[in-house]
């Protein structure tokens, strides 16, 4: 037998603690599903990226208006050039070459769209969805406006309570995005919030769903991969 038939123990090692994590991260991502169901969300796991997308079109009618939040993990999983295949009209505010008129005139197609394609900062075990904008348009489309709302996150966003929830938008999630963003804040500069009062600020609304809110259609996935910040 050749040396290298046998395995290195160190790389099977490594192997069984990948899929050791991606254990746990399921378990906790199965359980946050079964508590958004109780709490009247249409919601479901699935494996990875590819799956994710696949359920995404299939809830989306190809003459949809379609708005997209600041969504990273709406982008890598790549949503946005399979609607534009598809031939939906897309309301992307991150296009290169737009004006702030023609941003703000987006975000506010966000709030009126048939379907709108978002992410959350965090999802508890408890079913509850916690996120945080600096403008709104985000939360707000969540909530009240568009037909259908699409939640998309990484299992890596899943945390064990609303504490847990905030700690991860301050501690992790905003530091993230404001320095991928390129904005002069403490966090971005440091990776700690200090709560600022800077006047760029990020975190200025925080929403909770603790229940679907009435006559909302929101469906959320949990992906078993890490998406997003």
């Amino acid at each position: 037998m050749e040396k290298n038939d046998v395995e290195n123990p160190y790389f099977t090692r490594l192997k069984n603690m990948e899929k050791t994590r991606k254990w746990l991260q399921e378990q906790r991502a199965v359980k946050a599903v079964e508590a958004l169901k109780k709490n009247a969300f249409k919601a479901l796991y699935v494996d990875d990226k590819d799956a994710a997308l696949t359920e995404v079109l299939s809830l989306i009618p190809k003459d949809a208006k379609v708005g997209v939040g600041g969504s990273m993990t709406m982008r890598q999983i790549g949503v946005l050039d399979a609607l534009e295949t598809q031939g939906n009209l897309i309301y992307d505010h991150w296009k290169p070459g737009l004006s702030e008129k023609d941003i703000s005139k987006i975000r506010k197609n966000h709030l009126t769209c048939d379907v709108f394609l978002c992410s959350a900062n965090a999802i508890t075990l408890e079913g509850m969805l916690v996120s945080t904008d600096g403008i709104g348009n985000r939360v707000g489309a969540m909530m009240f406006g568009p037909d259908r709302a699409i939640v998309v996150a990484g299992a890596n966003k899943v945390v064990n309570d609303i504490q847990s929830a905030f700690r991860r938008i301050k501690e992790v999630a905003t530091p993230q995005v404001v320095r991928d963003m390129g904005i002069d804040l403490p966090c971005a500069t440091t990776g700690f919030c200090v709560d600022c009062n800077s006047p760029m600020r990020a975190c200025r609304a925080t929403v909770i769903l603790e229940r679907k809110p009435f006559f909302s259609d929101i469906h959320v996935l949990i992906v078993g991969e890490d998406l997003g910040f």
